[in-house]
């Protein structure tokens, strides 16, 4: 479908006006053109509407039947005024907008508003008469929780804002339409706190949204990868959550939310490292057990990267290290094994990642079983025939366990864990601490609109460990740490990318 950028698109030339839309909207069979008159014949007028997204209930009741009785004797509104008139005082919609641009109104049309027109009049009136069926709130499928809110975010954006305004009762909460997508013209919302977010983020927000140019936009996903900070890196420095709660905190803490159209994940900039780390569990429960299972995600975050890496290169390298009655243990275990240390555990580890993406993919009743039954039969049968250790098979099962404390994280764990391997085949142990140093170095280098990425971790002061490797209790922190406008803002280059 082509539209045009003319203007005037609704000339008061009533048949004509309405061919125009025809050939507009041809050959779709969903499009409705419904022509009809007052009950004294003064004024002719046309809806249209797509037929399957509009509440046709809310047509009848709120656009036809007014119009169709009333009457028109007033000079004053039979020309030019009439359509405002209609809209003022006939129509009973709380919704109505004046259009003009063809682009308007076949963007309209098509997000299951309403176009009503009429004779000797220009431009037309879009009526909010959505009426398409969304999904129902229900419980967060990845981010689920023992307690707190079960609600979680829908396609709808119109739902997602509700679930957001429910949670900050305060004329302090912004929210600002945009559209993205040459031809998708996607609806997405920016949100934020005015009196707590930096207008230096905000401004380099909406400059990488207006650099955006892409004919459709279908989910948030889209969004992101298009305005983060380094493309390129498996960390990520746009965070994005399904539930209300954890965008309510952020935006309490100064941080701006994304909404899409069309989606139930939503954005937040900036997102530190730190966060992949927080879980809104962790202030719902008391503060000694959430900073315990904190505690608990930052030593699985270094178990799921290092554990292979550091047994490649200690078995390798550094076989002096071993206790000799473990070490003994090994070299039986692995008698018979034709491959070497580090194939086995490269096999081991794509097996692992293999099983799981099947367990993903498939229905979840089926993708349980598949993954326990997988491991469990592939890691016995192939000891058993002598082509893995039992060592290597409890080293890569640790591994993998460890990384499902950080679901949000598995790229970087596995783009991390593939570096060490190599550097620890390498140089050994020297190898895995040069490594690490490096990319420690990288993290600290990485920005996230201006905010640096490691910034919690570099600034230690008595506010900002507050709420790092251990939560403290409430009564230590009567407010959230508005931690863009005080101390982790430093902006020197802003948005440099």
């Amino acid at each position: 479908m082509n539209v045009s950028n003319a203007n005037g698109a609704i000339t008061g030339d009533f048949n004509k006006d309405i061919q125009r839309l025809k050939d507009i909207f041809k050959d779709d069979q969903t499009i409705v053109f419904r022509v009809f008159s007052n009950k004294d014949n003064t004024i002719n007028c046309c809806i249209t509407f797509v037929d399957t997204m509009v509440d046709k209930g809310i047509i009848n009741e709120h656009i036809i039947e007014p119009i169709m009785e009333c009457s028109i004797n007033n000079d004053e509104v039979q020309k030019g005024n009439l359509i405002r008139y209609l809209s003022k005082s006939v129509m009973s919609s709380n919704d109505i907008e004046m259009v003009f641009t063809e682009e308007d109104i076949v963007t309209n049309i098509l997000y299951g508003n309403t176009l009503f027109f009429c004779e000797g009049s220009e431009g037309g009136l879009v009526i909010d008469t959505k009426g398409w069926k969304t999904r129902a709130v229900e419980t967060p499928q990845i981010e689920g929780v023992v307690r707190g809110p079960r609600e979680g975010f829908v396609e709808n954006i119109d739902t997602n804002l509700c679930l957001i305004r429910r949670k900050i009762c305060s004329s302090q909460l912004k929210f600002k339409y945009r559209k993205i997508g040459s031809t998708t013209q996607t609806n997405i919302c920016i949100c934020y706190m005015e009196n707590l977010i930096s207008k230096e983020i905000l401004d380099e927000l909406n400059k990488r949204l207006d650099s955006i140019k892409i004919d459709m936009i279908l989910e948030s996903g889209y969004i992101e990868e298009l305005i983060k900070d380094h493309p390129g890196s498996p960390f990520s420095t746009i965070g994005n959550t399904e539930r209300p709660d954890v965008i309510a905190a952020k935006l309490l803490e100064g941080r701006i939310a994304i909404v899409c159209d069309g989606s139930p994940f939503v954005l937040t900039v900036p997102y530190l490292f730190i966060e992949y780390f927080q879980v809104n569990e962790d202030y719902y429960d008391n503060y000694l057990y959430g900073t315990m299972n904190r505690l608990i995600r930052f030593f699985g975050f270094f178990l799921s990267t290092s554990i292979p890496a550091i047994y490649i290169a200690i078995l390798t390298y550094h076989q002096e290290m071993i206790p000799t009655t473990l070490l003994l243990s090994i070299a039986v275990a692995r008698e018979g094994v034709p491959s070497p240390t580090v194939v086995e555990a490269v096999v081991m580890l794509l097996i692992f990642e293999v099983l799981r993406e099947a367990g993903t993919r498939l229905p979840r009743n089926i993708g349980q079983t598949v993954s326990i039954i997988g491991g469990l039969v592939l890691g016995d049968a192939a000891v058993k025939a002598s082509m893995v250790s039992a060592p290597m098979v409890i080293i890569v099962a640790t591994t993998g366990i460890c990384s499902f404390l950080l679901p949000r994280m598995v790229p970087v764990i596995i783009s991390v864990r593939i570096v060490f391997i190599a550097a620890a085949t390498v140089l050994g142990l020297y190898g895995y601490i040069f490594a690490a140093i490096a990319i420690s170095f990288y993290m600290m280098s990485m920005k996230s609109f201006g905010v640096d990425y490691m910034a919690k971790f570099s600034l230690m002061d008595k506010d900002n460990i507050k709420d790092t490797t251990i939560r403290t209790p409430w009564w230590f922190t009567e407010k959230k740490p508005k931690f863009i406008i005080k101390k982790l803002l430093k902006y020197k280059e802003v948005g440099k990318r």
